[in-house]
């Protein structure tokens, strides 16, 4: 059977470029479908906010050609600094311990999003900016796509898959009435930059408090990006404070190792919360990153989360192509499904559990967990084994470059 494409993609974010740019040699025809403008998207609050990637999604990066063209805005995370405020414990991990040049790396979302969307335009990807999903439904051999495109006009295509990469608000998701399980936090993230008097020397800060965690990561020159977890009540009030006394709390949160400290960008609030995808999969349509799985961003593993989703997807569906099988074949779906629901279970657990130990001020608990903090730091194995999976080289890695 002819169809227009042999796979669609709804969402040109950081997830549907990369999947685009992962299949860019496979043969397969497909399109890209956006409902914002590339104008839109430059101009994204959203593409404010700091990304820390993991050594491993730098390597899947690397395999999509993607990473030379956005290290040098990146910055290295070299050292990571662990500790419980007001408490003894602390852990500390370093990339020359592990042999390795960083244990990650730092960039604003706007710049490796728009140097993506930059390489897919030069592949054979159909992109469809300024066109959304009206509908969609899944046959035998197609799913077929209602797109309303901004003129007004309507278009009708069909493929053998379609991913929804579209994000939190995924439309794909809504169409296909997939249920969501949401664990309310009752905490909003603080995210700002700030300048201060003593270089950050490529530490990443990760401090613990009674409200939530405090995330310093390291960005150009003396700046650090922030993210800080407060209670909704304290969110409030402190996104509406002077600078100053905004920079009061914040320093008396995170204390002077960095020196005094300045505000070098507006500050923003992001309401959190898990929010887990029922399911993954319905008829030909996957849905993938955001739009499956949102998670709290204590150790920044979100998007690295979203872009193994997309690194397995592309391997089994070049292997599917090479056999000349169908992509929408509901056995392969489901073995995808299966597979990555293993990584979604450990990787949210670990976050939840996080979040959960240490965003409380229980004596018990903090005594508990600060003597666990303190082993840590002088267990060498057990050291080894959290700074993989800081890296995201846990478990094994798709090579979704190898067929170039």
């Amino acid at each position: 059977m002819q169809h227009d494409f042999d796979l669609i993609i709804v969402g040109a974010g950081l997830a549907g470029n990369c999947l685009a740019l992962a299949l860019k040699n496979s043969g397969l025809k497909i399109a890209l479908v956006e409902a914002n403008s590339r104008e839109q998207l430059r101009h994204s609050p959203a593409g404010d906010r700091a990304l820390a990637l993991a050594a491993g999604t730098v390597e899947l990066l690397n395999d999509l050609g993607a990473w030379r063209g956005a290290a040098d805005k990146a910055t290295a995370i070299k050292h990571i600094h662990v500790s419980d405020r007001g408490h003894f414990g602390k852990t500390r991990l370093d990339a020359a311990d592990q042999g390795v040049e960083a244990l990650g790396y730092v960039i604003v979302a706007r710049d490796i999003e728009q140097h993506m969307a930059d390489l897919v335009e030069k592949t054979d990807t159909v992109c469809l900016y300024q066109t959304r999903v009206a509908g969609l439904m899944s046959g035998r051999d197609a799913v077929n796509v209602s797109l309303k495109q901004h003129d007004g006009s309507s278009l009708n295509v069909s493929a053998q898959l379609l991913v929804g990469a579209d994000g939190g608000n995924s439309t794909v998701r809504k169409l296909l009435e997939i249920p969501q399980q949401i664990t309310e936090y009752g905490q909003t993230a603080l995210v700002t930059t700030v300048q201060s008097a003593l270089p950050h020397r490529n530490i990443a800060f990760e401090r613990f408090t009674e409200f939530g965690p405090l995330a310093l990561l390291p960005v150009a020159g003396k700046q650090s990006a922030v993210v800080w977890t407060r209670t909704h009540e304290q969110a409030e009030t402190l996104i509406n404070v002077s600078d100053r006394e905004f920079l009061a709390e914040l320093q008396n949160c995170f204390g002077y190792r960095l020196g005094e400290l300045k505000l070098a960008a507006p500050r923003r609030a992001f309401p959190l919360s898990l929010i887990r995808a029922e399911s993954m999969v319905s008829g030909r349509t996957v849905i993938i990153g955001n739009a499956v799985h949102q998670l709290h961003p204590v150790a920044g593993q979100g998007f690295n989360l979203g872009i193994r989703d997309v690194a397995l997807l592309a391997e089994m569906l070049i292997d599917q192509h090479e056999r000349d099988g169908d992509l929408g074949d509901a056995r392969l779906l489901k073995n995808y499904s299966r597979q990555r629901q293993q990584d979604h279970g450990k990787t949210i657990g670990f976050t939840n559990s996080v979040v959960k130990l240490f965003s409380n001020d229980n004596l018990p608990l903090a005594a508990v967990r600060n003597a666990g903090l303190t082993m840590l730091d002088h267990l060498p194995f057990a050291k080894k084994l959290l700074t993989r999976h800081a890296m995201g080289l846990a478990d094994r890695l798709p090579k979704i470059g190898e067929r170039k």
